[in-house]
């Protein structure tokens, strides 16, 4: 990917963003005072959020296995794919077939910097970053295009993205127009925020949060997190929390502990 000079002349340090903060929470160094800031106010009245960025991330990686290893896949559409960590998409994928390709999605020009530097795929496969929007997602499928074959089966990850869409027509609209462009034998892996296990603290945060934030949550429960994907199979085990699905019991036997990011996955008939 040729660079674009003058890309980072529209990064607003001032201004507290999602990656930046979960990059902040993840335990990396690419974030700003602003949004160290926001962070520290949301993890003082919300401790385990940090739980939830470090499952959100480990689902990440298993769900990537599972479409990968199980189901055959070799085209990821990771749309909000935030500051590269350990473990993104292309290197779950890329470890199980080497020919995978990968596009990433995002609307901040930091990320656009490092995915530059980092998101460097294998020789048999490919990767790419598309600078849009969630809310575009016909110029996120028409530059996807160039990278991704849409008469074969594509994964569609959109984690920790869905709930920075308030509307939920706008973002049923959204789903429906991303699994139209894609053939029987897709899947889209989702994530977005409840209340289903913390209650009011995670209401508290998220209020926190959407005091000073970019871009704002919305909290959905998840019943009507299930109900975007009305007439598309689930993959077992359904609708979770996202440090629950299909993960390895504890020493003692238990499950891990639950989280407010609830997740599943769907397959296109």
């Amino acid at each position: 990917m040729a660079d674009e000079p003058g890309r980072t002349d529209k990064i607003r340090s001032h201004v507290p963003h999602t990656a930046r903060i979960w990059n902040y929470w993840l335990g990396g160094k690419d974030n700003f005072a602003a949004d160290r800031e926001v962070g520290d106010r949301v993890r003082k009245i919300f401790p385990v959020v940090i739980e939830l960025a470090r499952a959100d991330r480990l689902f990440l990686g298993r769900a990537v296995r599972y479409v990968a290893a199980e189901e055959g896949v070799r085209q990821f559409l990771d749309i909000g794919t935030g500051l590269p960590s350990q473990d993104n998409t292309h290197e779950v994928a890329q470890r199980v077939a080497p020919e995978s390709r990968i596009v990433y999605v995002d609307n901040d020009p930091l990320v656009l910097v490092h995915a530059r530097a980092l998101l460097t795929s294998s020789a048999e496969g490919a990767t790419d970053y598309i600078e849009a929007d969630l809310r575009d997602p016909d110029t996120i499928l028409q530059s996807a295009a160039k990278t991704l074959d849409f008469s074969q089966p594509v994964a569609i990850m959109l984690l920790g993205i869905m709930h920075f869409i308030s509307d939920d027509d706008e973002l049923q609209r959204i789903i429906d127009r991303l699994l139209a462009a894609v053939p029987s034998g897709s899947y889209m892996v989702v994530a977005n925020t409840t209340t289903a296990v913390n209650g009011e603290a995670t209401a508290e945060a998220v209020r926190v949060w959407n005091l000073d934030a970019q871009p704002k949550l919305k909290l959905r429960t998840p019943e009507r997190i299930a109900a975007f994907f009305d007439g598309h199979e689930v993959v077992e085990p359904g609708w979770v929390s996202c440090s629950r699905w299909r993960a390895e019991p504890e020493y003692d036997g238990s499950l891990p502990v639950e989280v407010d990011q609830w997740c599943g996955i769907v397959r296109k008939r």
